[in-house]
């Protein structure tokens, strides 16, 4: 993966339009006021009050018994397989999904679980490809623990898994015995692009998360939700991962006001990513994946300009876009602006017109 030229680079020009990630996103004028109200106190102990407030908040959100807040999106991943599983145990997801592709290997080298990557389109798998990858158990191969998706698909172009998909999955682990485990990185795009609640969404998945530093806005945080057992676990490994805070109820603030003003307005994201796609496509011999969501994924190099080299043009126009996996993603969120979109489009036709 590569995103953009390092940000040290004193020749580089201004960024007047960042397309790189929705976690680029900055608070607010009106959250930052709600952070520097929060009441605090020591997280670690469960004193902080704010936290404890968004915990039960994302709790009952998500249809779950308890909930921890957590600094990120990966540490709530990898804290999840290490509470679920045990070494040498097989962890099944997407071969794109985020906890094979961009974290590290953190599960293997943490936890000794193998992953088993799963074939699919648009970063989801089937249930036909889920049952034919189970296998009874058998003491010469791993112990088959755990099945995580990811609500939205990054890498699969943000799409959303459909809510039957998501109650097949589940069932049929649970058939087998197989725990689930949903990394909810941007599920809440995929509730308001679906008009369906995040409960919903989530019932009868054992353990979901939701993160804040993406497209609801806040500069950092996620909360995990599960049965208070495994929230139990999670909060040891959080322990052990070095991720218990002291008067974390500043951040805390950041993702209630997150909660309260910035998930309805996730559909102009989208309004938005569809306006690019729709006026990339309008582009003779550009790709052009649709967007579900807020992440716009193509490819350029039919349009008569490889696509990172469109990206570098556009990086130094000011415009900042990441490559991923041999396309380019455009994440639309709440600091792009519809005209941005329009001058962007310009920006791109320019650019080709130049080759």
């Amino acid at each position: 993966m590569s995103y953009a030229p390092s940000p040290t680079d004193p020749k580089r020009p201004p960024i007047r339009i960042n397309l790189l990630s929705d976690t680029q996103t900055r608070p607010t004028p009106a959250m930052r006021e709600a952070m520097a109200r929060a009441e605090v106190g020591d997280e670690q102990i469960g004193d902080d009050p704010t936290v404890n407030l968004l915990c039960e908040r994302v709790a009952d959100l998500l249809g779950k018994e308890a909930a921890v807040f957590m600094p990120s999106g990966t540490m709530c991943n990898v804290a999840a397989t290490l509470a679920h599983c045990r070494p040498g145990d097989e962890i099944l997801a997407e071969r794109t999904a985020h906890l094979i592709a961009r974290e590290g290997g953190a599960h293997a080298a943490l936890g000794g679980f193998q992953i088993m990557p799963l074939d699919g389109r648009d970063g989801q798998f089937t249930l036909d490809t889920l049952r034919a990858a189970l296998r009874p158990p058998t003491r010469y191969q791993p112990p088959q623990t755990l099945i995580s998706v990811e609500q939205t698909a990054n890498i699969g172009g943000g799409t959303v898994w459909p809510h039957a998909a998501l109650t097949d999955i589940a069932t049929l682990a649970k058939q087998h015995g197989i725990t689930t485990h949903m990394d909810g990185a941007r599920l809440m795009n995929a509730c308001v692009a679906t008009d369906l609640s995040a409960r919903a969404m989530a019932a009868g998945w054992d353990s979901v998360w939701i993160d804040f530093s993406k497209g609801l806005g806040a500069p950092i945080g996620a909360v995990i939700a599960g049965s208070r057992a495994f929230i139990d676990e999670v909060w040891r490994w959080k322990q052990r991962l070095g991720g218990a805070m002291r008067q974390a109820g500043v951040c805390a603030a950041a993702c209630i006001h997150a909660l309260d003003h910035h998930v309805d307005r996730l559909a102009d994201d989208h309004a938005n990513a569809r306006t690019l796609a729709r006026g990339l496509s309008q582009i003779a011999g550009m790709s052009v994946q649709e967007p579900q969501t807020n992440l716009v994924f193509f490819e350029s190099s039919g349009a008569g300009l490889s696509s990172d080299k469109l990206v570098a043009a556009l990086r130094e126009r000011g415009v900042l876009l990441a490559m991923m996996d041999g396309r380019i993603r455009a994440c639309t969120h709440l600091d792009v602006s519809a005209p941005m979109i329009d001058d962007t489009l310009a920006l791109v036709r320019d650019s080709l017109r130049r080759t």
